[in-house]
């Protein structure tokens, strides 16, 4: 097991993060993508799955544990809405890096090895995905677009820095940061505070293209 207790130096294994509900062939495929793309890298592939998660993703849950036991496990989270999901999964988590993703493919799981390499070039810092540094959007509005584009924009002089996407939810952390932070927020924004408290700690953030 990696010690979390301070930055890391290199780059170990990957711990990835799938809060489920309602996700069935889209959870599959995104297991099988990151089992292979990155097998030899993965420490685990943790499945949250809470008293909402329907019967038939369960079973594609199941299913996959079954096929990968020594890879794909699956846990109750404890606290409720999305930040409880996330930190059932930094609870378990083993691995030196933790990737969060959403199974729902939203997260194209195609581009984790993209987000793996650049947390093995900077093994300190936050891997931060970007659909705005190049990877684009696929069906949205032009509305939503533009909302999208402006809370980026506040969030980027709010924060003084240079990212483009920070309330994206695809993004590697140094398992460190998750053991260590003290989390507060329960619901979506949770993941922004993911990039901004490791920010203010003085961690690097490195933006990579996705979609």
């Amino acid at each position: 097991m990696v010690n979390h207790g301070s930055s890391p130096t290199s780059f170990e294994s990957l711990s990835a993060v799938l809060p489920t509900l309602d996700e069935t062939h889209s959870l599959t495929h995104t297991i099988e993508c990151l089992v292979g793309d990155l097998r030899d890298d993965l420490a685990q592939i943790i499945i949250i799955v809470n008293n909402r998660t329907t019967e038939t993703a369960l079973e594609h849950a199941n299913s996959a544990v079954e096929k990968y036991p020594d890879l794909v496990s699956i846990h109750w989270q404890d606290k409720p809405f999305f930040g409880g999901a996330i930190l059932k999964a930094f609870e378990v988590s083993v691995g030196s890096h933790t990737i969060l993703m959403a199974p729902d493919l939203e997260t194209k799981p195609e581009d984790a090895p993209v987000l793996a390499a650049a947390a093995k070039a900077n093994p300190d810092a936050v891997i931060n995905a970007s659909r705005w540094a190049g990877g684009g959007f696929e069906g949205y509005s032009k509305v939503k677009l533009l909302a999208n584009w402006v809370f980026q924009k506040i969030f980027a002089v709010l924060y003084g820095v240079a990212l483009t996407d920070m309330t994206f939810g695809y993004r590697i952390l140094p398992t460190y940061l998750t053991k260590t932070m003290n989390w507060e927020e329960s619901r979506h924004p949770f993941v922004l505070e993911t990039i901004v408290k490791a920010l203010r700690l003085g961690v690097r953030a490195v933006e990579v293209p996705t979609s």
